[in-house]
């Protein structure tokens, strides 16, 4: 392997589908933003979940929102509901994996909460399920996911599909956009 070729090509790739979502996504961008703006200034919090390396996504926009991200300012009310590592060795022992986020959404979220579910494939049996809670329990529902959006855009009020089969440009393109909503957010609402 020439090490400056997979450099490159590995650059390459992220770029062109960087594009394509700059392409695609701008809309839906938008009204996922409103989605946060109207949960949070209703006095609402936004619930993130996923599994893996969504998970860890997941982790770090609530983290992103409840301490800061572009400067100080009030804490923004979000959880990642996989960080809960007795809820969900719990819920899985007792309801099985595919209830775990599902459970946690019908005991933590309220109606004009937001519930973000992350998958890369779209569909995830327990981001499936717990979309479905929210949907259920009149929470707004958003998907981050990409390649045709599997089960998720047809639960969520809002989907960002990323334009792409890959699932690491798809995690990158997550993150990306997820910074974005994070830091327009913190604008949109005066915090910084």
């Amino acid at each position: 392997m020439n090490l400056q070729d997979y450099f490159n090509d590995e650059l390459e790739d992220h770029g062109e589908v960087l594009a394509k979502t700059r392409a695609a996504l701008g809309p839906s961008f938008q009204e996922m933003l409103k989605c946060w703006i109207t949960a949070i200034e209703g006095g609402h919090k936004i619930l993130f979940f996923g599994n893996g390396g969504s998970a860890a996504d997941a982790q770090h926009l609530a983290a992103e929102l409840v301490i800061r991200f572009i400067e100080d300012r009030r804490p923004i009310a979000a959880i990642a509901l996989n960080t809960d590592t007795s809820a969900l060795t719990a819920g899985a022992n007792d309801l099985g994996f595919d209830e775990v986020f599902a459970r946690q959404v019908d005991a933590l979220g309220q109606p004009g909460d937001v519930a973000v579910g992350i998958s890369t494939s779209g569909t995830s049996p327990n981001i499936v399920k717990a979309l479905e809670m929210a949907r259920k329990n009149g929470l707004v529902t958003n998907a981050f996911t990409g390649r045709d959006g599997g089960k998720m855009p047809s639960l969520a009020d809002v989907s960002l599909i990323v334009p792409a089969q890959s699932t690491r440009r798809i995690q990158e393109m997550h993150i990306t956009l997820g910074h974005m909503l994070c830091g327009a957010l913190e604008k949109s609402l005066k915090l910084v």
